[in-house]
């Protein structure tokens, strides 16, 4: 007996082959993921209704690489929505957008923007309940992008780095110092505790200076343990690159925490930075305390 029709309603569908869905919470920097994306030659469609959204998919499968910014001021968004559509469409690539409470309400106020969720009793109350609906979404993205201490241009430049319009994307690396004092990077998908090495804290004439000063540089190399681990460090996270790209990554962190994130996790990160860029990996570094203590700008823009 032949088989019966079969239920083409579970098979998923093919639509344009390089879509980016940009989510987050407001605040966190979705206009300027968009417009960075736009600039790499995507198409770029901000708050689109989720029925339209599924429609600009399907549509055009030959066409440029498609951007959708979707969030909670979306007609008809909700979580549910979101996740059927990336199923709807599995070459479809979620990037989540999040940032501190403190640092969306700095950019709320520069922007005298209002939040979305105006009938909450304060700015943070508003930014916590959104943080609350958006959260499971974060599991089914590929990139999750903590955007606290990042300036708008960094955004752009790690975005674009990210995704390609021209549909096959290339593995790109963030390195992050940060302290373990803290908290360690959003998202961040292999870290490196280096509080092992000598630390340069308690030298009075190192203390004040910082892991990107040659003295301070000097003074954590010339532990007995910084060479041998160096050397494993980065034949491991070499080894391990060429895989997470044959697998599809587009983005990959690597956090390196030290106590208080200014001497020996900077010396390292910049000293891993260096051997993968010279293995020809596009390599961005980002100093959290440094940058944290210098009061860096924050994106330029609520979105």
């Amino acid at each position: 007996m032949a088989d019966g029709p079969a239920d083409i309603s579970t098979i998923p569908k093919v639509g344009r082959p390089n879509v980016v869905i940009v989510t987050g919470i407001s605040g966190a920097g979705k206009s300027t993921a968009l417009r960075a994306l736009e600039d790499a030659g995507f198409v770029a469609v901000d708050n689109p209704p989720l029925t339209l959204a599924s429609a600009l998919i399907a549509d055009g499968s030959d066409g440029p690489g498609l951007a959708i910014g979707v969030d909670i001021r979306s007609h008809g968004f909700s979580v549910q929505a979101v996740v059927d559509l990336l199923e709807e469409y599995p070459g479809a690539r979620l990037v989540f957008l999040d940032c501190e409470v403190g640092a969306a309400i700095r950019r709320f106020t520069e922007t005298r923007r209002r939040h979305p969720i105006a009938d909450a009793a304060s700015p943070a109350q508003a930014i916590r309940q959104e943080k609350a609906i958006l959260d499971p979404l974060r599991i089914h993205a590929e990139r999750l992008i903590d955007t606290t201490l990042l300036s708008a241009r960094d955004l752009r430049r790690l975005v674009q780095a990210a995704f390609s319009a021209g549909g096959v994307p290339h593995l790109s690396v963030a390195i992050d110092s940060f302290s373990f004092a803290k908290r360690s990077p959003c998202g961040a998908d292999l870290v490196f505790d280096v509080r092992f090495l000598a630390n340069p804290h308690y030298q009075d004439d190192l203390r004040p200076l910082t892991g990107l000063d040659r003295r301070v540089n000097e003074f954590v190399e010339s532990d007995p343990s910084y060479d041998p681990f160096m050397k494993k460090l980065e034949d491991m996270v070499a080894f391990l690159l060429p895989l997470y790209e044959h697998e599809g990554k587009s983005y990959l962190t690597v956090g390196i925490g030290c106590t208080g994130g200014r001497h020996r996790s900077v010396t390292v990160a910049e000293h891993l930075g260096k051997l993968l860029t010279e293995r020809g990996w596009p390599v961005q570094i980002t100093h959290r305390e440094i940058e944290r203590r210098a009061d860096v700008n924050p994106l330029e823009a609520a979105s």
